[in-house]
């Protein structure tokens, strides 16, 4: 059966009837059709040590029903030095296509298993969305620093930007060489914080009318936190921050989700989506303040007690059943507000 509408928070399923598997992933738009990829998650249970099995794709003319495409960067269980390694933290991929070599490019992040302070950056390039990739950097650091969440964007000139957060202090915004492979050295900061929750990450571009939007999360792993916007005229900025978009959100969790991308709809005059992954779908019991206390505890100078057994027992990180949050941004002025909707359809939107 077709699926109509989009439903917030509820298992979405492939058009094999096959929970999706594309987390923390962005959509790109190609000839008529998006093609949405992102984390194949479909082997890691919490417990068996898998942390991904590639990165996969699906495609959709409606943005309801979604085809899978395959395993388009498959997992290297053979080779445990590999970034790639099943058991390696591969994060967040984000592919551009590069006008002038006519290549996707792919970056990943890569959180060292022993001290997820150290980060760094694997890029692969391919002449289809759908691949083969083939991998031309491994263990980039980026400017020499340990880079967290981030993304990807190019400018109507080809030019492109990444953002992301150097760990655990501030975000950045760096320029792509021409061949997007890697970092020219001309970068600028942005959102100075003194430790994690209050650190940004999982940053998600997009522009609209001529100016530049950041919305970003708190640094809370999987636990979700509230979400802020902020708008430039630049792609440097500065930035000024607006605010938690999340309209309504009592638990201050962002809708218990965490955005990985925000698109525009084509055709559409003004409807962005904004994408969402609901990491611990089973894990909905508690609200943010809980989390800022704890990892206020952690990460302060200042000696702080934090009684864990007050998070009870924790969770089971079983990101195979990871939902999807996608939401509509509604625009006053400058700023982006998130409502939520039980289900909501692309027709209702001009």
């Amino acid at each position: 059966m077709k699926n109509q509408a989009i439903y917030p928070g509820k298992v979405w399923l492939d058009t094999n009837g096959n929970r999706i598997q594309a987390h923390g992933g962005s959509i790109m738009y190609i000839d008529g059709v998006y093609y949405w990829y992102g984390e194949n998650k479909e082997k890691t249970d919490g417990v068996n040590g898998i942390w991904h099995w590639g990165v996969k794709c699906y495609s959709s003319t409606d943005l309801y029903n979604w085809e899978d495409r395959g395993i388009i960067i498959p997992p290297e269980p053979g080779d445990p030095t590999s970034s790639l390694h099943p058991e390696s933290c591969m994060d967040r991929p984000h592919i551009i296509y590069n006008k002038k070599t006519k290549k996707y490019v792919c970056w990943m992040k890569i959180m060292n298993k022993d001290s997820f302070q150290t980060q760094t950056e694997t890029v692969m390039v391919a002449n289809h969305i759908l691949g083969p990739y083939t991998k031309v950097k491994e263990g980039l650091q980026p400017l020499g620093m340990n880079a967290g969440d981030f993304d990807l964007a190019v400018a109507e000139d080809g030019k492109a930007y990444y953002y992301f957060e150097r760990v655990h202090s501030e975000t950045i915004c760096a320029d792509l060489t021409e061949d997007y492979t890697d970092v020219t050295g001309y970068y600028s900061t942005h959102f100075p914080r003194k430790h994690p929750p209050y650190v940004r990450e999982a940053t998600a571009h997009f522009k609209r009318k001529g100016k530049h939007y950041l919305i970003t999360s708190g640094t809370t792993g999987y636990l979700p936190n509230p979400s802020e916007v902020a708008v430039a005229d630049t792609w440097h900025g500065p930035y000024k921050v607006l605010g938690n978009p999340h309209v309504g959100d009592e638990s201050q969790t962002s809708f218990h989700s965490q955005i990985s991308c925000i698109f525009k709809v084509e055709g559409k005059k003004d409807l962005y989506i904004a994408c969402a992954d609901r990491w611990l779908p089973q894990n909905m019991d508690k609200e943010y303040p809980i989390y800022e206390e704890m990892f206020n505890s952690i990460y302060s100078e200042e000696e702080k007690e934090f009684d864990f057994s007050r998070m009870g027992e924790e969770p089971v990180q079983n990101t195979s059943i990871a939902d999807y949050v996608w939401l509509p941004l509604r625009f006053d002025g400058d700023m982006v507000y998130i409502d939520w909707k039980d289900e909501w359809r692309i027709e209702d939107y001009e």
